[in-house]
């Protein structure tokens, strides 16, 4: 599936959370705070992901703080 999502010009926000595996919190957040060239807004709440431009984004050094966490939080809930 993953392959299908690279070859895609367009991403839902959750398939560009997928592919990139990003923490969807810190990721919706910044799409809502921000205007960024990779969103482009369909309408009053539909937002779609340029995948060639959030890859650009992520290459200057912002994969870090918005990359899901490895050990963190999420893992205990779902241990749980």
């Amino acid at each position: 599936m993953l392959a299908n999502l690279e070859e895609k010009e367009l991403l839902t926000v959750e398939e560009a959370i997928k592919l990139f595996n990003l923490s969807r919190i810190k990721f919706r957040h910044l799409i809502r705070k921000e205007k960024l060239s990779f969103v482009v807004q369909y309408g009053r709440q539909q937002r779609f992901i340029v995948r060639e431009e959030l890859m650009k984004y992520l290459c200057n050094g912002k994969q870090e703080e918005l990359a899901n966490a490895k050990n963190g939080r999420t893992k205990k809930r779902l241990e749980a």
